[in-house]
């Protein structure tokens, strides 16, 4: 059974990588992991913080503006895929699937987070026009478009971030709830027209952190035609240190299913074991990509099917991009 991961963060280490001189990153150091996992294709997310990034960010001139890094990342990973034999840039579903028939991964680029726009109107177009297909108003902080997890979780989008949806909608892109705050999170509810994905969230009845969605939560997604991503970082999955491990991401993925329907179930894993423990630790079991096949063996343990279990791991997600992208 082969995956798609609509959240991964490896730009961070090709832009850390290719700053210090490196080529080749995702063939190097990470493409033997996503193809032992099953990976055929994955979401690369523009992160272009700097809460993790200051020993590479701090030598690069301007970097202390988040548009200056979201630039260099951006410029970083189109070099980086120009030249990787084995893994394919690619805007539709269209283009994903031709390029997994040619024996290559494929992957989209979605930014996280969208302080660097500001106020500029255009910065959305801009981004489009390099190719990148889903976003998310905030990372964890408060910008001008609306508040992260992080930040006041009363504190509603601006003018300026509900324009940016309405104008995601024109573009066809997919707007992704992950991150945003829940106030926020209910004003894209309302702004919606079509499907909302929270590519990697877990739910917040099983643990409960910001960065999780409560049933109501689920459920309004589910109302878009929407789907949710399964998140492997340890403490999003349980509060307790020893349940923090696959067989408990794989009961979230039960209640989301319950809650919600399995069709609105996906993968996003958010895999950050490259940046370097403890504070990016998956759960136990799902330590980096080659371990994804854990997930499904406890999915199958808890009664799903086979049906269920390829929904979960390719087809909610490909449905929605399919409907939004083409």
């Amino acid at each position: 059974m082969t995956c798609f991961d609509a959240h991964s963060d490896l730009l961070y280490d090709v832009t850390r990588r290719r700053l210090a001189g490196e080529e080749h990153i995702l063939e190097t150091h990470h493409l033997d992991r996503l193809r032992s996992g099953g990976v055929e294709g994955l979401v690369l997310a523009l992160w272009y913080g700097d809460s993790q990034g200051l020993t590479f960010w701090r030598d690069v001139p301007g970097a202390d503006r988040e548009d200056v890094r979201l630039a260099a990342m951006l410029d970083h990973a189109r070099a980086e895929l120009a030249r990787c034999s084995q893994i394919q840039l690619v805007r539709t579903v269209r283009e994903a699937e031709a390029a997994r028939e040619a024996g290559k991964l494929y992957a989209f680029l979605g930014i996280e987070g969208m302080a660097a726009f500001g106020t500029d109107a255009g910065a959305l177009d801009r981004c489009y026009e390099s190719g990148v297909r889903l976003g998310m108003l905030t990372w964890n902080e408060e910008n001008a478009l609306a508040a992260g997890a992080g930040g006041d979780p009363g504190k509603k989008l601006t003018a300026p971030g509900r324009a940016v949806v309405r104008r995601m909608r024109e573009l066809h892109m997919l707007v992704d709830v992950s991150h945003l705050n829940d106030a926020g999170f209910w004003d894209v509810m309302d702004l919606a027209g079509g499907p909302v994905i929270a590519s990697h969230s877990n739910c917040r009845a099983l643990c409960d952190v910001r960065r999780n969605l409560t049933d109501g939560q689920l459920r309004a997604i589910r109302d878009t035609g929407g789907v949710v991503g399964l998140n492997v970082y340890h403490g999003f999955v349980h509060a307790e240190a020893e349940k923090q491990t696959a067989e408990m991401l794989a009961r979230h993925a039960a209640h989301m299913a319950e809650v919600m329907g399995v069709e609105h179930v996906g993968c996003g894993f958010d895999f950050c074991e490259f940046m370097g423990p403890p504070d990016n630790d998956g759960a136990a079991g799902l330590e980096d990509a080659s371990r994804i096949g854990n997930l499904f063996y406890w999915l199958e343990k808890l009664g799903m099917s086979r049906e269920e279990r390829e929904l979960i791991a390719r087809g909610s997600f490909l449905r929605v991009f399919r409907q939004v992208l083409g």
